[in-house]
């Protein structure tokens, strides 16, 4: 016997404290590990980053439902300007390179809703 379960796709739109979507904004970290010694976020010290991340947003009181998603990635596919992070739904993707960086992002776009531009990563920058 399977048990049925019932969704209603369409939230209440009267309830005050049902968000618009379920997160604002998630940010994903590359956390990809290539061997070979092939650049990777991994051996930039992306795990360090992606810790302070979420402490940081968890400490400004910007995690859970309505607010900020950190979450972890495989390959992002941007290795030459790693290590990355993005930023959606903005699609805003990031090059950072130590622990002020982070807490900027996260002060300035996470908290604030403005792109860090100094940290942008290059257009044209893959793989």
């Amino acid at each position: 016997m399977t048990a049925s379960i019932s969704h209603d796709p369409s939230p209440d739109a009267t309830s005050p404290a049902a968000p618009a979507t379920y997160y604002e904004r998630h940010i994903f970290f590359c956390l990809n590990q290539r061997g070979n010694a092939e650049a990777s976020c991994a051996a930039l010290g992306a795990q360090h980053a992606f810790d302070r991340c979420k402490a940081q947003v968890k400490a400004a009181g910007l995690a859970g439902p309505g607010k900020v998603r950190v979450n972890k990635a495989g390959c992002l596919d941007r290795c030459a300007g790693g290590p990355v992070a993005v930023v959606y739904p903005e699609a805003v993707w990031y090059s950072y390179v130590d622990a002020s960086d982070i807490d900027e992002i996260v002060e300035s776009h996470l908290k604030n809703g403005q792109v860090v531009k100094r940290l942008l990563t290059p257009p044209h920058l893959g793989r």
